[in-house]
């Protein structure tokens, strides 16, 4: 039996669902707004979530990663009457299970929650994650478990595996990760660098050359797709292959086979592939600069990477780590980091991610001097700045009805910034302004909890 979260406004939709629910034996829980449903994920664990779009109180798309990061980590499945294609897709690309639209029919409901809740008890599973060698990847957060899950599916599979993230999230040590705990572990892990291949030796590269094959080519060489054999290959940056290569590169993937510049006999590779990039390949195919036919055969199993913003509670674990090894390799007492400072740092957006917050520690505990203690003083000015600019928000001038309308970008910032105060007081207030039981209630790290009282100018303690 499953505990299931209907959020919709529509009173026969939550009834219709109850119902379904009820006769498949699940135990269901229904709420027509989307802050009491928040506050039902944060005070009850369940399984499955029935998320509508559009709802009284706002946006279901815009909550999606606060209900999936809730205490019971449930699948969320879209609900909507409008057919909205982009919607859709961003459902998914935002991690929701499915997308379904009214009418809902029943064995599409029944079809949905049985898997959905069978995906769910293996990705929850611990003996799963426990026996994935994570290598250097480090964090216990649900997104970061969620991308450990996956890779450890992946490395059961021969398939070709594209890992995308932004600079800095760790795309290389997860495809270390995947190598090392699949079949071929015990054969090489051939690094490509395709920002760095020259473009008139490529080929050569990758393919090896004969003695004699162009000029100062003095001995024949063994390419990179060669030495990946029975291993497994990796294309950081795969975006930018080379045009002409991709093409080369298309067949080699077909056939397992290739020929070395100059060759005469064309030699086999048996390598798993895995690629990955900052970019988004779907628009660089519309630009003409990359290979359909290549982007399909990369992608056969899709692992998206978080950014560190979105981590929730693995900045402390990171940052404590790479300061205790920064420390020992200075000789120097290992430093501490300050509430305050850690609330900094998750009010921060890290766009160079985990390779920006190592840089930015170095940078810390060398203007730290003497001190053990860290605090916000020690982060560059540069950061300091803009988290100072974050956490004040700017006043809105009200509107007459003679004034223009803002944007809704604005208009929508604003709601949402209101329902977030107006949840953070309801929490302080109901938990006794106990900042541990306020934590415990809503899912969210101290640092983390200390930067939204801070973003919203609510203070740590009731106040009189």
């Amino acid at each position: 039996m499953a505990r299931v979260l209907i959020i919709d406004d529509e009173r026969g939709v939550r009834k219709y669902l109850s119902k379904v629910l009820d006769n498949s034996g699940h135990d269901s829980v229904a709420s027509p707004l989307l802050l009491d449903g928040i506050k039902e994920c944060e005070r009850a664990q369940f399984d499955i979530v029935f998320l509508d779009v559009q709802l009284p109180d706002g946006n279901g798309l815009e909550a999606l990663h606060q209900i999936q990061n809730s205490p019971g980590r449930p699948e969320v499945i879209i609900i909507t009457g409008e057919g909205d294609p982009d919607g859709a897709e961003l459902a998914i690309k935002s991690g929701a299970w499915d997308y379904i639209e009214k009418p809902l029919l029943s064995d599409a409901i029944r079809l949905t929650i049985k898997r959905a809740l069978l995906y769910n008890t293996e990705k929850k599973s611990t003996s799963t994650l426990d026996s994935f060698n994570r290598q250097k990847i480090i964090g216990k957060s649900h997104q970061i478990n969620e991308s450990l899950f996956l890779a450890s599916r992946a490395a059961k599979s021969d398939s070709n595996i594209l890992i995308l993230g932004e600079t800095g999230t760790g795309k290389e040590l997860f495809a270390r990760a995947i190598h090392q705990n699949s079949s071929r572990c015990k054969q090489n892990f051939v690094v490509v660098d395709c920002t760095a291949l020259p473009r008139t030796l490529v080929e050569s590269l990758l393919f090896g050359h004969e003695k004699g094959a162009f000029t100062g080519a003095d001995k024949s060489r063994q390419g990179l797709v060669k030495s990946a054999h029975q291993g497994t290959l990796f294309l950081d940056e795969v975006g930018e292959l080379p045009l002409a290569t991709q093409k080369t590169f298309l067949r080699v993937l077909q056939e397992k086979k290739f020929r070395s510049v100059g060759g005469k006999k064309e030699e086999e590779s048996a390598f798993c592939l895995i690629s990955a990039t900052n970019r988004n390949l779907d628009e660089l195919v519309k630009q003409g600069r990359f290979r359909e036919d290549l982007l399909f055969r990369l992608r056969n199993i899709n692992l998206e990477l978080p950014p560190l913003r979105k981590r929730d509670k693995d900045i402390e674990i990171i940052a404590s780590h790479f300061i205790g090894k920064i420390c020992k390799l200075n000789e120097l007492p290992v430093k501490k980091l300050s509430h305050e400072i850690l609330a900094a740092m998750y009010s921060y957006n890290w766009p160079g991610n985990i390779r920006e917050l190592i840089s930015v520690l170095e940078n810390v505990i060398s203007a730290a001097g003497n001190n053990l203690i860290l605090y916000p003083e020690h982060l560059p000015i540069a950061i300091r700045a803009k988290v100072v600019k974050f956490t004040i928000k700017p006043k809105v001038k009200v509107q007459t009805a003679e004034a223009e309308f803002g944007t809704y970008k604005q208009y929508r910032e604003d709601v949402v910034h209101k329902a977030e105060k107006h949840y953070l007081l309801n929490l302080m207030d109901n938990t006794g302004w106990n900042i541990k039981e306020a934590c415990k209630n809503s899912g969210l790290s101290r640092p983390r909890l200390y930067a939204l009282l801070k973003k919203h100018h609510i203070s740590r303690v009731k106040p009189d």
